[in-house]
């Protein structure tokens, strides 16, 4: 996937001047700008026990001589053997393991795939570009995020820049010291910052840098990385909606759902419910009541009776609109939103969906 990359860059970077300049004014210029070792790039895959490797015979000698720590006792993770290859190979007794009837293994495999290993997100940088913004410039690599299902599902994609990168990598460092022991990230550096090797070979080492993230149960499940993947395209969704922008904002909306069912969801149901109402709006306002009375029902499904979540009213209140509209049965969530009234736990009409999507804040 690198090596595609590498090849389209090379032509459409050739040119590219500040990538050469030497460290100095530019350094000052583009603070964010950073620089893996200048190893071969095929050989960014190799590990030191689990941990990744930017070390390299070929430095530039103007280039700062810092070997990137490597933890020979760590355990192996990412592209090594993975945990279903682990458990798929055969048991050192021969003997034992011949004695095992065809059937008694696969359930043994099936059993210990499904209550071992979890199933693992893979990573791929399928382009990377040059922004120009002055007075900064910087790369923005564009992830897609391949999960389970079906084949033929167009996989979530997220856009990132190094400093976002490195954000999650010191956050990360900062909360689970020991687990972030065996995982290096590609140091800064002053020169060579947008050439087509550094940012083929980057790439290369954001998707394994991710890919050791989600092997770390621990990791998996931080706050900070479901924020990483899932935060900055709710405030943009957020923020489009707002604007009336209902169609931008609807593959947005759609995306980070994606991504959060791809995920998990450690931090509560919230996230998900402003996600839905996001759907919902945005569906409503492009005239697809159908869609948007799917997404109240998924959102009442995750509420179930939490009183008095602020959302459950609002989601409630669209339902019955919806599927009056639509000439469906209504009585239900009729009746859920009248004892909710009588209780005095919402006001009367409570607020929409939209008012809750512009109020909430996103932190």
């Amino acid at each position: 996937m690198a090596s595609r990359l590498l090849h389209r860059l090379r032509h459409a970077l050739a040119s590219d001047g500040p990538g050469e300049a030497a460290a100095g004014p530019e350094a000052e210029q583009f603070p964010e700008s950073s620089e893996l070792e200048d190893d071969d790039a095929e050989g960014l895959s190799s590990r030191l026990s689990g941990t990744l490797s930017f070390t390299s015979a070929e430095d530039d000698p103007d280039d700062e001589d810092e070997d990137d720590e490597a933890s020979p006792d760590s355990p192996p993770s990412g592209d090594g053997t993975s945990g279903e290859d682990a458990e798929r190979s055969p048991p050192p007794d021969g003997q034992r393991g011949s004695q095992l009837l065809a059937r008694q293994l696969q359930d043994f495999w099936k059993k210990s795939r499904n209550t071992l290993v979890p199933q693992r997100l893979l990573f791929e940088v399928t382009s990377a570009n040059v922004v120009k913004d002055p007075p900064s410039k910087y790369v923005l690599y564009t992830l897609a995020v391949i999960g389970p299902g079906p084949p033929d599902r167009q996989p979530a994609q997220i856009s990132r820049r190094y400093s976002d990168f490195e954000r999650l990598h010191r956050n990360l460092q900062r909360q689970f010291r020991g687990p972030m022991a065996a995982i290096s990230f590609p140091r800064k550096r002053l020169r060579r910052n947008f050439t087509a090797e550094t940012i083929a070979r980057r790439s290369r080492a954001f998707e394994q840098f991710l890919g050791h993230l989600q092997a770390v149960p621990e990791l998996r499940q931080a706050p900070d990385l479901h924020d990483f993947f899932v935060l900055p395209e709710l405030r943009r969704a957020q923020s489009l909606t707002c604007t009336g922008l209902y169609r931008e904002a609807l593959a947005l909306w759609a995306n980070a759902w994606q991504l959060q069912t791809q995920l998990g969801t450690p931090s509560g149901p919230d996230r998900p419910l402003l996600t839905l109402a996001g759907l919902a709006v945005c569906h409503q306002e492009l005239e697809d009541p159908g869609e948007a009375r799917a997404c109240s029902e998924k959102a009442l499904q995750l509420l179930g009776d939490k009183r008095p979540h602020p959302f459950l009213a609002p989601f409630l209140e669209a339902h019955v609109r919806l599927s009056w509209r639509l000439g469906l049965d209504k009585r239900q969530t009729e009746a859920q939103l009248q004892s909710l009234q009588e209780a005095g736990l919402t006001p009367v009409p409570p607020p929409s969906l939209k008012e809750l999507l512009i109020k909430e804040v996103l932190d």
